[in-house]
């Protein structure tokens, strides 16, 4: 049986060497995901040979994510599917990415079946092309952009610890106006949403705001989350002001172009099935999907 302990900010020592290591497209593999939504997930985690192995439960479900490290990962496998066994729960692996997928094809050839999950689906872009709006198929995002910096004085200044308890007051703003309490995954959402502003200089994230008018209309966080994709955790802003969503985007993601020159594409995490969502995901024409999977260990 696998020695899981209930995720700590503490172990983001050892847990994030391991992450980087791994070099992860998805951004569930990520220690500020981990950490902010464990009290929806119960996220649990451990050290198995030179791999961070992550268990979750989601309602009477326990699962866990792909190892991340390096070396053979098929005795950690091994160490998974014996602790699902001792706990008399199934051995149900989430988030795996295609090429998890033909490790465990190759490793356990016919043991494992295999469902999509569309609504996980990460949705990558290159940081170029949100930076710029080139383009005809972006032309509407300029569009709104024009029209915000026509109707307002505005300016976008970095998170600090300074200005988060104001941003802090523009969330719950939000929340109240998108009835938060009566959507069970925005209230999950406000609780991961919450921790990253508690914890935001532990976790080192970093984040920006829009002010139009003096007054703060959207807000946006994230990290580096591998070794040419920077990850965006939460972007929120008052959808009645028109080009407010589209201006904290395009002005966040020239700030990371012009801090981390490195960093290549964007991920802006999944669309949660979310209709709406996944309509304005889909509008900023994605240069590529991550894509997961949900692996079910039959005998």
């Amino acid at each position: 049986m696998i020695d899981f302990k209930k995720i700590e900010m503490r172990d983001k020592e050892w847990v994030k060497p391991l992450l980087e290591a791994a070099d992860l497209g998805g951004c569930h593999q990520n220690f500020t995901n981990l950490f902010s939504w464990s009290g929806t997930y119960h996220y649990q985690v451990a050290q198995v040979e030179d791999y961070l192995v992550i268990k979750g439960r989601l309602g009477e479900t326990y699962y866990y994510f792909y190892p991340a490290g390096t070396g053979d990962v098929q005795p950690v496998l091994e160490a998974m599917k014996k602790d699902a066994q001792e706990n008399g729960h199934e051995f149900i692996v989430l988030g795996i990415s295609p090429e998890n997928m033909a490790t465990l094809k190759e490793l356990y050839p016919e043991h494992f079946e295999y469902e999509e999950m569309r609504d996980s689906f990460d949705y990558v872009y290159q940081a170029e092309k949100l930076a710029t709006l080139a383009g005809r198929k972006l032309q509407a995002k300029r569009n709104h952009i024009n029209r915000f910096e026509a109707n307002h004085i505005w300016a976008f200044e970095l998170l600090t610890p300074e200005n988060l308890a104001e941003c802090w007051e523009m969330n719950l703003e939000w929340c109240r106006r998108n009835d938060c309490k009566d959507d069970e995954q925005l209230r999950a959402e406000y609780c991961a949403v919450k921790r990253d502003f508690d914890y935001f200089t532990d976790l080192e994230l970093e984040g920006g705001l829009l002010r139009a008018d003096g007054r703060i209309v959207a807000f946006t966080m994230g990290e580096r989350l591998n070794s040419d994709t920077y990850v965006v955790h939460v972007e929120k802003a008052f959808g009645e002001i028109q080009g407010a969503y589209q201006m904290i985007n395009r002005e966040f993601v020239r700030w990371i172009r012009e801090t981390y020159p490195d960093m290549i594409y964007v991920n802006r995490e999944e669309d949660m099935g979310y209709e709406g969502l996944r309509k304005a995901k889909l509008s900023y024409h994605p240069d590529k999907m991550e894509e997961k999977f949900l692996a079910r260990y039959f005998a």
